[in-house]
């Protein structure tokens, strides 16, 4: 959006028209209130910017359907010179006509209409320039389909929109719509108001609105509409006496038939502005974020920032800002547009006595109460103070809207956050994100840096890090999803329109989908929604439509929704990252492997929980796939899902297992005191879940997680790394164990049914030479309590035996270990402890107490990894401590052979 700079916030109110109450639509549900029409039909117009338009900026909708617009503003319009009581210079008059041309010029080319041009609605900035204002209401309204006043003022209306009763839209006797108003209504408008520039007075404003109407009709008698006005307001020698050029632009603009009557765009060419037409330059569309023409060059950066600290009292950095920016920080400042239209006595409250009917019928129809005129068009605009923002950012230095982006291979405590915002960082986000000075410097930097995109991508991710302002929260997940070149010649290029098998489907799942959003429950935000989710299937031949693709769907759409392009590339790129092959006919393989993992998880990190819920039967595929096939948006509001995937997108395709854990321990009391019935309760309507706590604890479950724990050989296979100029893509919260280069050390895929088998997961060897350090012969890594965060637990016996090998009975089952490479004592890992599985448990699986169980009670709490020569006996280990409660329990991969050609194993000199 455009800079504040001389602007002003305006705010202006309106009523939808209701619906009645018993009304349902073909579909059997509740009809679309119409100010949610109006709200999702508003949301264009943001996108709308043009020097000759006022910017749209926000609608808000309130009690009784009524709708709240902001929208940029400035005090002086048009009328102040009717007020003058004088003509205006002919120069000024083609100024004001070619300016204004240019603005409806700019609206026609997108669609759209003003119908409700008038003298007081052609702002005027401080430079004389013109500025169009409520250009967007005759679109949000369909037309004036959904609101109970007319669009348009009498005196400016075209004969064409009197005549097919468009004045009266309400009007019982009119059984069909009138035609939209196209682009030659408004230059009949402007014909009007430049004549009352040229005249000095407005027209027709002493007699009956139905007497206007009547005479604009019987013009169409008349030969020579500008003499006739002229006569009518006694002004005929001054209208005589202008400038050829001008009078020949009057004469244009005001023919009575449309057909003859020149469009905006044909009225601009005309040699009427030759002489002025040499001093407008063409407006150039702004280049847009994730757009291959869009580079650093463009940036426009002071000489020297040094410099901004200087005269900051006469400097007003504020009004270079973006104006949505502005509006989004006069909100967070204590910003209320329902209490600032009541202290100007635009909104009036009544008592409820007086408006209750005299009659009421069994329908709910309601007689005895005359209409009540709030419900109209008040047409004025309350100016918003900014001086309450203005008073908050004072001590605001003026560095901080011009930040230096710092190198990234330098390393400050609290990135780019300076040391007066430093506690505000400590604070929860949702305090963070209210805080107006602190959200100004996050608003500013990310600006800064999402311009700078993909130059400065790994300043993007380390700052999000921190938090992400919820005004760039979707430009920011694009740049972390690596979204470049030109998306929207992309979707525009995937055929949205011919009907798809799935197409009914589609349009059974979305009126379900987050409907409790306004934005989302408007008929343009269905129809956004079809388009996108469309577009995704037609352009995935080898994946199919699964229930929860539209939920998944939803977050991309709601913060991209006037960049349907944008949408798409965001959900194409998330899929295949976090979700990839779920979205495949037959899925079943892969969202069993997927649970599966799951349930090791949940053995590593809470094994109480995990024994309790398969004790009762209560396992993932009953709850969890809802989950993960849409990766929480199906169980959670969207506000949370924000602040979720501000984190998820940080982290691999690993990270939605901690956060799975992290919701089932924030409910953990409860899972533990019910059975499978009260479980299954519990989640069919999911109590409130702390979604800061949840953030919070999957990092840290994360961080405790072996990066090899949750390897699925049905995980996405490792990309081609293409250096494109940019550096390579950071990653945070660990990075993807497939990605990384196989070696004899790497984790073998297993079968299903092996997986299944196993409560705890395996880990690579290479990952437990990392985090042991084994391979630098330095400290393992240790926790804050100084224990080490790692210890490997060797099972094998201790002792050789006779060459010909022995047999050891352990729970019916048994297991031939070979002297040569069974035994502890032929070769273990330094720093390994050995816990002989015969004299660590019971027949029972009860932990015996004796000096090998007292060392794994010194170790609860640390990772845990099991090494064995038969993976069997490691897996059946592991699962015995699992049942008797010990946390971060695995099994090394492979066992103790994958480590053999390392050369890492040690053996204890013999003792004399």
């Amino acid at each position: 959006m455009s800079p504040l700079r001389d602007a002003q916030l305006g705010a202006f109110t309106f009523f939808a028209s209701a619906l009645p109450h018993d009304v349902c639509g073909s579909n059997g549900l509740p009809l679309t209130p119409n100010s949610i029409k109006i709200l999702g039909r508003f949301q264009i117009l943001k996108t709308m910017s043009h020097p000759r338009l006022c910017q749209y900026v926000d609608i808000s909708r309130g009690k009784h359907e009524r709708l709240i617009v902001v929208a940029e503003h400035y005090e002086s319009n048009l009328s102040d010179f009717q007020k003058q009581g004088k003509a205006v210079s002919p120069e000024k008059v083609l100024q004001v006509a070619y300016e204004v041309l240019e603005g409806l010029e700019f609206m026609n080319k997108h669609g759209l209409v003003h119908r409700a041009l008038g003298a007081h609605n052609v702002l005027m900035d401080c430079k004389g320039n013109v500025k169009l204002a409520k250009f967007g209401l005759y679109h949000m309204t369909d037309h004036g389909a959904d609101v109970d006043f007319p669009i348009g003022y009498p005196a400016y209306l075209a004969p064409e929109v009197i005549a097919q009763g468009c004045f009266h839209p309400s009007d019982s006797s009119h059984d069909e719509a009138p035609l939209p108003s196209g682009p030659k209504t408004d230059v009949w408008s402007l014909g009007v108001l430049l004549f009352e520039l040229c005249a000095g007075r407005r027209l027709l404003q002493n007699i009956d609105i139905s007497d206007r109407l009547k005479f604009i009709l019987n013009l169409g008698c008349m030969d020579d509409i500008v003499t006739v006005l002229a006569e009518e307001h006694g002004c005929l020698d001054t209208i005589k006496d202008l400038p050829p050029n001008v009078l020949g632009l009057l004469r244009k603009c005001l023919l009575f038939l449309p057909s003859k009557r020149l469009t905006p765009a044909e009225l601009l060419r005309d040699p009427i502005f030759s002489g002025i037409s040499c001093l407008y330059t063409s407006f150039l569309k702004p280049v847009s974020l994730f757009s291959s023409s869009l580079r650093c060059a463009h940036l426009e950066l002071p000489e020297d920032i040094s410099d901004l600290c200087k005269d900051d009292d006469e400097e007003d950095y504020l009004s270079e800002r973006a104006i949505d920016e502005v509006y989004h920080l006069w909100c967070l400042a204590g910003g209320d547009l329902e209490k600032e239209l009541i202290n100007k006595g635009i909104i009036q409250s009544k008592p409820p006595i007086c408006t209750l009917p005299n009659f009421v019928l069994e329908d709910g129809e309601s007689f005895g109460q005359g209409r009540d005129r709030s419900f109209l068009l008040d047409d004025t605009t309350v100016t918003l103070s900014l001086c309450q923002l203005r008073n908050r950012l004072k001590d605001v230095a003026g560095e901080a809207y011009y930040p230096l982006l710092e190198d990234e291979q330098s390393s400050l405590p609290q990135s780019n956050s300076s040391n007066e915002l430093s506690a505000t960082v400590t604070l929860p986000l949702i305090i963070r994100e209210r805080d107006t000075e602190y959200q100004l410097n996050r608003i500013v930097l990310f600006d800064r840096l999402l311009k700078a995109y993909p130059y400065k991508k790994n300043l993007v991710w380390k700052e999000a890090r921190v938090d992400i302002p919820p005004l760039v929260r979707g430009l920011a997940w694009a740049a972390l999803l690596g979204i470049e070149g030109d998306i929207q010649s992309r979707y525009e290029s995937i055929d949205k329109d011919t009907p798809i098998p799935t197409d009914r489907q589609i349009e059974v799942d979305i009126p379900r989908c987050h409907q409790y959003d306004e934005l989302l429950s408007s008929p343009q935000g269905h129809i956004k929604f079809r388009r996108v989710l469309k577009a995704w299937v037609v352009s995935h031949p080898d994946l199919v439509y699964w229930q929860g693709l539209d939920s998944l769907c939803a977050p991309f759409l709601y913060l991209n929704f006037n960049n349907e392009a944008l949408a798409y590339a965001c959900m194409s790129a998330f899929i295949p990252k976090y979700l990839y092959n779920f979205f495949l006919k037959d899925n079943s393989h892969v969202i069993q492997e997927y649970l599966t993992v799951f349930s090791q998880m949940i053995a590593f990190h809470d094994p109480e929980l995990s024994n309790h819920l398969n004790e009762i039967g209560f396992i993932p595929d009953l709850y969890a796939i809802p989950w993960f096939l849409t990766m929480f948006t199906h169980v959670f509001p969207l506000h949370k899902i924000f602040h979720l995937w501000d984190t998820l997108l940080l982290g691999n395709s690993s990270f939605p297992f901690c956060i799975g854990v992290a919701i089932l321990q924030q409910l953990r009391d409860r899972l533990l005191a019910n059975g499978f019935n009260e479980c299954i309760l519990l989640f069919s309507d999911l109590p409130e879940i702390d979604i800061e706590r949840c953030v919070r604890e999957s990092i840290s479950l994360f961080c405790w997680s072996p990066k090899s724990a949750t390897y699925r050989q049905h995980a996405q296979p490792p990309k081609a790394t293409t250096d494109n100029g940019f550096g390579k893509t950071p990653t945070y919260y660990s990075s993807e164990y497939q990605d990384m280069p196989k070696t004899d050390l790497s984790r073998e895929p297993l079968a299903l049914s092996d997986l299944k088998t196993e409560v705890s997961p395996r880990i690579s060897a290479e990952d437990l030479i990392d985090l042991c350090e084994l391979s630098s012969a330095g400290p393992a890594k240790r926790t804050r309590a100084g224990k080490p965060k790692i210890i490997a637990v060797d099972i094998r016996p201790i002792d050789e035996y006779p060459s010909n090998g022995i047999q050891w009975l352990i729970e019916d089952r048994s297991i031939l270990l070979n002297t040569t490479d069974s035994s502890f004592s032929r070769g273990h890992i330094s720093g390994s402890v050995n816990v002989p599985f015969s004299s660590a448990f019971s027949p029972d699986g009860e932990l015996l107490q004796c000096p090998t169980s007292g060392i794994l009670h010194n170790y609860k709490g640390c990772v845990i990894v099991v090494i064995s020569h038969a993976m069997k006996t490691a897996a059946m280990f592991a699962a015995h401590l699992v049942k008797v409660a010990f946390p971060r329990v695995c099994i090394l991969d492979g066992g103790i052979n994958k480590l053999k050609p390392t050369g890492l194993l040690t053996v204890p000199s013999p003792q004399i």
